[in-house]
C-alpha cells in the first residue's frame, strides 16, 4: 500500500504556483516530495528561486512559521503602488539602526513594508548620492518588490521596476535639475512628520 497522497495541493498550495518565501522572495513550488527522517516521513515543499538559482526544501508543516505566503492579491498590490507615492519617512537616528529596520522590512515578506523602503531609499537624479549601503538596501527592497509585482501581473522583471519607477516619480520630493535645495527642506519635512507620528503613537 502506497503512502502518497495523490494529490499536489498541501495547506493550500499546490505544485507550479508562484510563492512568496520572506526571506528569499518570490520562489515556485516545482515539487512535493516524501522523505524519510529518522524513521518518520517527512513531507517537503521543493521551491525554486529562478533568479538566485537556488532551490530550498521546505517541510509542509513549517510553512506558517516561515511565513510562506501566496503572492499578493491585486489590491495590496494597488496599496503597495499608492505607497510609492507617498512623502519619503526619514527618521533622524543613526543609520546602522535604520538600516536595520529596512533591512526587516524588506525580509517581512510583507509588499507595503517593502515598498515603504523602496521609497524612502529611492533618490532622483537630481538628488544627491546615496550611500553604498543606502543603495543596496535600495536595490533589494526593489528587487523583492519587483519580482512579486512581475508574478502578479504577468510582467518581465524589467517591465515591472519600469511601472515601480514610474510610481515613485508620481511622489511629493521629485525636483527637476538645479532644484536640490528645495529636496533637503522636504526631508527635514518628512523627519518632522515622522517624529510628530512617533509622538502621537
Amino acid at each position: 500500500m502506497s503512502t502518497k497522497k495523490p494529490s499536489n495541493i498541501r495547506q493550500g498550495f499546490k505544485t507550479g504556483e508562484h510563492i512568496v518565501y520572506p526571506s528569499h522572495g518570490v520562489g515556485r513550488i516545482v515539487a512535493i516530495e516524501e522523505q524519510e527522517v529518522a524513521g518518520f516521513k517527512l513531507e517537503l515543499f521543493v521551491i525554486h528561486f529562478e533568479k538566485d538559482k537556488m532551490t530550498l526544501r521546505v517541510p509542509v508543516p513549517k510553512i506558517a512559521s516561515v511565513g510562506m505566503r501566496k503572492l499578493s492579491e491585486p489590491t495590496i498590490v494597488k496599496k503597495a503602488l499608492e505607497t510609492l507615492k507617498g512623502r519619503a519617512r526619514v527618521k533622524r537616528t543613526m543609520w546602522s539602526r535604520r538600516a536595520q529596520e529596512y533591512e526587516a522590512k524588506i525580509n517581512s515578506g510583507d509588499l507595503v513594508a517593502i515598498s515603504e523602503v523602496v521609497r524612502d531609499l529611492y533618490r532622483s537624479d537630481a538628488q544627491p548620492e546615496q550611500s553604498y549601503s543606502e543603495r543596496q538596501l535600495y536595490e533589494a527592497a526593489l528587487d523583492r518588490m519587483a519580482r512579486e509585482l512581475a508574478a502578479v501581473d504577468n510582467l518581465t522583471e524589467t517591465e515591472s521596476i519600469k511601472v515601480i519607477e514610474a510610481n515613485l516619480m508620481k511622489g511629493p520630493r521629485r525636483p527637476g535639475k538645479g532644484e536640490v535645495e528645495e529636496v533637503e527642506e522636504t526631508e527635514t519635512e518628512a523627519e518632522a512628520d515622522t517624529e510628530t507620528e512617533e509622538a502621537a503613537a
